[in-house]
C-alpha cells in the first residue's frame, strides 16, 4: 500500500527518490485533474512549471502527461520558471489551476508540488484538503501512453514563456529608469533558484551572485536568511560601496535584504517598510494582513495609518484567502512570503525588493534612512529565528508541554501573555516575545524571538532551547 500523501502548509513536498517519486507525483497530478474536472466549470485549463531543481523537467512532464490524460488542456513552460510566474500564468492563461513542482526553500533533496488558482495565488486552503482526500493509492491513468509532441500538436498542449510574461509586467509596474538613475549599487543573489534570470533581464546594471545553473543549490537550502547568506554578506563588506542587495529563495517567492553595512534585513522590517511606503508615499490604503509570527509591531504601524490588520495562521494560502475576497494593501509571513495590492496575490521575492529600491530611489534615502522612519513610529527591534532539527519524540513532548501551558518562564523572563492562533507566542512585555511552532514543511521545531537587540534576541533564543529540551 502506498503512503498517504499530504499537504502542508504549502504544498506537497517529499525527498526526491524516497517519498517524491514519478509515481507519487502522478498520484498527485491525478487527483488534481479528478477534483478540476468535477468543478462547475467550462474551460478546464492548467498552466504548469518547475523551478531549478532535480528532475524537475522529468517530474513537470508526469503531471502535464495526467492532466492531458483526463481531458485537460495544459500550458507548459519549458525550462526553468518561478512560482509567481506560474501564478501570473494560471491568471493570464484563464487557468482554474497552476501547478508548480518546486520545494520553495526546502534542502536540495526535495521537490514538491504547489496548487495556484486562476486569480494567481494559493488555491485555497478548503480545496486544496478536497485534492488531498481523492488522492489514489496509485496512479490509474495510463500516462504513459500520452505523447506530448502529438499533443502539442493537436492544440491540448501549448508551450508558453512565463519568464517573458512576468519580466514584460514588471516592465510595466515599476519605474525601473528611477531605480537605474538612481545612482544606487545594487545586488542580487538568486542563491541558484529559479528568479535567477530575471533581474538581469530588468536592470542590468545590478551585480549578480548565484545566478547560475545549479540543481543542488551548491548543497544549501535556498531560504534567504542571514544564516545562508554569508557569501552576500561577504561580498557587501569586502566591496564596501553597495547600497542594498537582495536575495529570493528556490522558487523567488521569498525575499531578503541587507542593508549597505552588510547586515540582514528581516522580513518584519521589510514589511514595515512597505506599509510606510504604500500608506505614506504612495497613499494607498486597504486591509494588512500578517501571518501570527510576524512582529505585533505592525498592529502599532496599521494604528499609525488607520488601517485594518488581520493576523492569520501561518501558511500564505491564509492571506491570500483574504486577498482574494477583500480590499488588502499588504499580506506578509515571517519567513519572507510579501504580496502588495496592484500585483497578483502572490509571494513574490523580487517584486518587494523591486519595490524596495524604487522607494530608495524616489526618496533619495538609503535603507538605514527609511528604517529609521519605521523606528520613529514603532520603536527599534531585532529579531531572529532558530530552528532546531531534533527528535520527534521530543517535539511532541515540547509541544505538549506548550499546551498544557508549562512554560510558565524561560529563565528570567516571566510570560506575561500566550496567543495560540497557530503555535504557541508566548509575550514577556509590549517588546519581547517568544514563539513555538513545528514547521509545516520541513521536520523541524521553530523558535521565533524578538527583542530590542539582537543580543537578548540570541539569548532569549538560547534560554528557550535549554528550557524546552531539559
Amino acid at each position: 500500500m502506498s503512503d498517504k500523501i499530504k499537504f502542508g502548509t504549502d504544498g506537497w513536498r517529499a525527498i526526491i527518490a524516497k517519498e517524491y517519486t514519478v509515481e507519487n507525483v502522478a498520484r498527485v497530478s491525478e487527483a488534481s485533474a479528478i477534483w478540476l474536472n468535477n468543478q462547475n466549470i467550462e474551460q478546464k485549463n492548467i498552466v504548469i512549471g518547475h523551478d531549478c531543481r532535480f528532475g524537475g523537467e522529468l517530474f513537470m512532464e508526469t503531471a502535464a502527461k495526467v492532466f492531458l490524460s483526463k481531458g485537460i488542456k495544459v500550458f507548459m513552460a519549458r525550462g526553468f520558471v518561478s512560482t509567481p510566474m506560474v501564478s501570473l500564468g494560471a491568471r493570464k492563461y484563464n487557468c482554474r489551476i497552476g501547478v508548480v513542482l518546486t520545494a520553495s526553500h526546502n534542502p536540495p533533496s526535495y521537490n514538491g508540488f504547489k496548487l495556484k488558482a486562476d486569480f494567481g495565488g494559493p488555491l485555497q486552503p478548503h480545496y486544496i484538503q478536497e485534492v488531498e482526500d481523492i488522492i489514489p493509492q496509485k496512479a490509474n491513468t495510463d500516462y504513459l501512453s500520452v505523447d506530448l509532441d502529438e499533443a502539442e500538436s493537436n492544440g491540448s498542449l501549448e508551450i508558453v514563456d512565463l519568464e517573458t510574461l512576468y519580466c514584460d509586467h514588471v516592465r510595466s509596474s515599476f519605474d525601473l529608469e528611477a531605480i537605474r538613475n538612481s545612482g544606487l549599487n545594487l545586488v542580487y543573489d538568486a542563491m541558484y533558484g529559479a528568479g535567477q534570470r530575471v533581474i538581469s533581464k530588468i536592470l542590468p546594471e545590478v551585480s549578480l551572485l548565484h545566478c547560475d545553473y545549479n540543481p543542488s543549490f551548491k548543497g544549501q537550502a535556498p531560504e534567504p536568511i542571514a544564516k545562508n547568506l554569508r557569501e552576500l554578506e561577504a561580498y557587501i563588506k569586502e566591496k564596501g560601496n553597495i547600497d542594498c542587495a537582495l536575495a529570493t529563495d528556490g522558487d523567488a517567492d521569498r525575499i531578503g535584504m541587507y542593508n549597505g553595512k552588510g547586515e540582514f534585513i528581516d522580513s518584519h522590517h521589510i514589511i514595515l517598510l512597505l506599509i510606510n511606503y504604500l500608506a505614506k508615499y504612495k497613499e494607498l490604503n486597504g486591509i494588512v494582513a500578517t501571518a501570527f509570527s510576524v512582529t505585533p509591531r505592525v498592529d502599532k504601524m496599521c494604528q499609525h495609518f488607520g488601517l485594518e490588520q488581520r493576523v492569520t495562521k501561518i501558511g500564505f494560502k491564509e492571506i491570500a484567502s483574504i486577498m482574494v475576497e477583500e480590499d488588502v494593501l499588504i499580506g506578509g509571513e515571517e519567513s519572507g512570503g510579501i504580496a502588495v495590492k496592484g500585483h497578483i496575490p502572490e509571494r513574490d521575492g523580487i517584486w518587494m525588493g523591486l519595490i524596495i529600491w524604487e522607494f530608495m530611489a524616489k526618496s533619495g534615502k538609503t535603507l538605514d534612512q527609511l528604517i529609521d522612519e519605521v523606528y520613529e513610529l514603532v520603536g527599534p527591534f531585532k529579531f531572529e529565528r532558530n530552528d532546531l532539527h531534533i527528535t520527534d519524540d521530543l517535539k511532541q513532548k515540547i509541544i505538549a508541554n506548550c499546551a498544557a501551558n508549562k512554560y510558565q518562564n524561560f529563565g528570567p523572563y516571566n510570560v506575561k501573555e500566550l496567543k495560540t492562533t497557530d503555535g504557541y507566542k508566548y509575550f514577556f512585555d509590549e517588546e519581547r516575545w517568544l514563539m513555538i511552532r513545528p514547521s509545516g514543511t520541513e521536520p523541524v521545531l521553530r523558535n521565533y524571538a524578538e527583542a530590542p537587540t539582537l543580543e537578548e534576541v540570541r539569548e532569549i533564543l538560547k534560554i528557550c532551547e535549554q528550557t524546552i529540551t531539559a
